[in-house]
C-alpha cells in the first residue's frame, strides 16, 4: 500500500511503501489477530514484541493480498488494552502470598495424588505376587 505523506517542514511529499500484515499474538492469555501496516515481515513482528513484549506473537505475521479478511487494526487493539494499576506495597505483598498459598496448595494436592498412586501400585503388586 503506498502512502504519500507531506513532509512538515516544506511542500514536497513522502513517499511510502508499506504492506499490511496479519499476525496473531496473545495478550493475557487470549489470542488476537490483528493487522498492521510494516515494511517487512521482520519489521511488524518487531513493531508486535515492541508494543505487547517480546513471546506475544504467536505466529509470524504474514502478508495479507486481500482486503476481503475482517481483523483488527493494531491501533484498535491497543487502545481497547487497558493498563493494570500497580499495586502498592501491602496489596502487592497480599497478592504474592495468595499467589504463594494456591501454588502450594496445588504441590499439596499434587503429592497427595502422587502418594495415593504409590499406595494404590504397591496394593496391586502385593495383591499379584
Amino acid at each position: 500500500m503506498r502512502h504519500d505523506l507531506k513532509d512538515p517542514r516544506g511542500a514536497e511529499t513522502i513517499n511510502i511503501d508499506m504492506n499490511k500484515y496479519l499476525a496473531t499474538i496473545r495478550i493475557k492469555g487470549q489470542t488476537i489477530r490483528l493487522a498492521l501496516f510494516a515494511d517487512s515481515q521482520i519489521h511488524a513482528r518487531l513493531i508486535l514484541e515492541f508494543q505487547f513484549g517480546m513471546n506475544s506473537v504467536v505466529a509470524s505475521p504474514s502478508l495479507i493480498t486481500s482486503e476481503s479478511q475482517e481483523e483488527l487494526m493494531l491501533d484498535d487493539v491497543i487502545k481497547t488494552i487497558k493498563p493494570l494499576k500497580p499495586l502498592n506495597p501491602a496489596q502487592a505483598r497480599l497478592a504474592s502470598l495468595k499467589k504463594q498459598k494456591d501454588n502450594l496448595n496445588k504441590t499439596i494436592g499434587a503429592e497427595r495424588d502422587r502418594q495415593r498412586l504409590f499406595k494404590t501400585q504397591q496394593q496391586n503388586f502385593k495383591a499379584t505376587h
